[in-house]
């Protein structure tokens, strides 16, 4: 069994999303998107950090104030 890249499986979905949206309107998809997966990317890297802000800022290729910023949006201080 081959395991599926993360490109992928964003992929699989979204193209399920839409599908499943069929002719309904859809609007601020990539907003929807970020929503989604930027909560779970900061707890993986938070997890992984031991909550190192520095080292995950460095991780994420943001500087420390997006990091908080976003830390913060989703209540994951």
């Amino acid at each position: 069994m081959t395991k599926q890249t993360l490109n992928q499986s964003v992929e699989e979905a979204v193209d399920e999303y839409l599908n499943i949206m069929g002719d309904q309107p859809v609007t601020d998809l990539y907003e929807m998107v970020l929503a989604e997966v930027e909560p779970s990317l900061l707890k993986c890297v938070q997890k992984y950090c031991k909550a190192n802000q520095s080292q995950m800022a460095l991780i994420l290729g943001i500087n420390r104030a997006t990091l908080r910023k976003k830390l913060k949006k989703y209540r994951l201080r």
